[in-house]
């Protein structure tokens, strides 16, 4: 009873919070899925941490949709719990909802690691982790996209080449830049000359669209992870023998590379 009222709960928010937003939604059950489905545009489908699916059946879900044109994301209570206004913005973006700035309005340079870390935690879904290059783009005075990269490495299978990775990407909560994330690849690949770049799209929430429209290609498909959750909801990466109270899983990472 209790996992009852307290997915009930869950659900409640997040419906009350579209509402808020002026989101219009309606929930159906499909195989067992609690969806939700936001006008003709997207479908999420809300995992509760109590539940009987395994990545395989999540990822069948996805790939059905996907196959009759819509995109479908799934959602873990965690997830909600831990970073509803991250959520909410990631949701309004896909819909179209954002405010639209355009990236030659921006202005590109480098900022500290307090700057982009800071930005990072409020404004992506995976907070920020350990990055060499943090690069910002403003709008007259204001941090509006954060981009960090890592260091480049030296690539075996040819001679001088070297290769860096688009770690995390995020843009200000209700905006979206156009060219935005294209500016700040640009801006990595001339100050720092990369043969290539390598990023990952979470394929709970993305099939990498704006990777593929940027000249990236899929060069791999990663399997899923299970994470422990801390007292926090924060998802720690499972160890081998590891024990956790409480576990949850994704539905792996799709590999993309953009060649220079």
């Amino acid at each position: 009873m209790n996992n009852l009222i307290s997915q009930d709960n869950w659900h409640h928010q997040f419906s009350l919070a579209l509402a808020h937003h002026k989101i219009g939604c309606f929930f159906y059950l499909e195989d067992g899925f609690q969806l939700l489905r936001i006008d003709d545009q997207l479908i999420i489908n809300l995992v509760s941490l109590n539940n009987k699916f395994n990545s395989q059946a999540l990822i069948k879900l996805q790939e059905r949709y996907h196959q009759e044109g819509t995109k479908l994301i799934h959602l873990w209570e965690d997830l909600w719990l831990s970073k509803p206004d991250q959520v909410l913005a990631r949701i309004k973006s896909l819909i179209g909802e954002n405010i639209r700035i355009h990236g030659r309005k921006t202005k590109v340079c480098k900022i500290t690691k307090p700057v982009a870390d800071s930005f990072l935690t409020e404004n992506h879904l995976q907070g920020s982790v350990s990055s060499r290059y943090k690069i910002g783009l403003f709008e007259k005075d204001e941090l509006v996209a954060v981009a960090t990269f890592s260091a480049l490495r030296k690539m075996n299978h040819t001679e001088n080449y070297k290769s860096a990775e688009l770690i995390r990407f995020a843009v200000k909560a209700g905006y979206s830049i156009t060219g935005g994330l294209s500016k700040l690849i640009s801006f990595f690949a001339a100050t720092y000359h990369p043969n290539d770049l390598m990023t990952y799209a979470d394929r709970d929430w993305s099939a990498g669209e704006a990777y593929i429209k940027l000249g990236f290609r899929q060069t791999a498909v990663l399997e899923p992870q299970i994470y422990g959750l801390d007292g926090n909801l924060n998802r720690l990466l499972k160890k081998d023998q590891e024990v956790f109270a409480q576990e949850v899983f994704n539905t792996g990472s799709l590999k993309f590379i953009l060649q220079f």
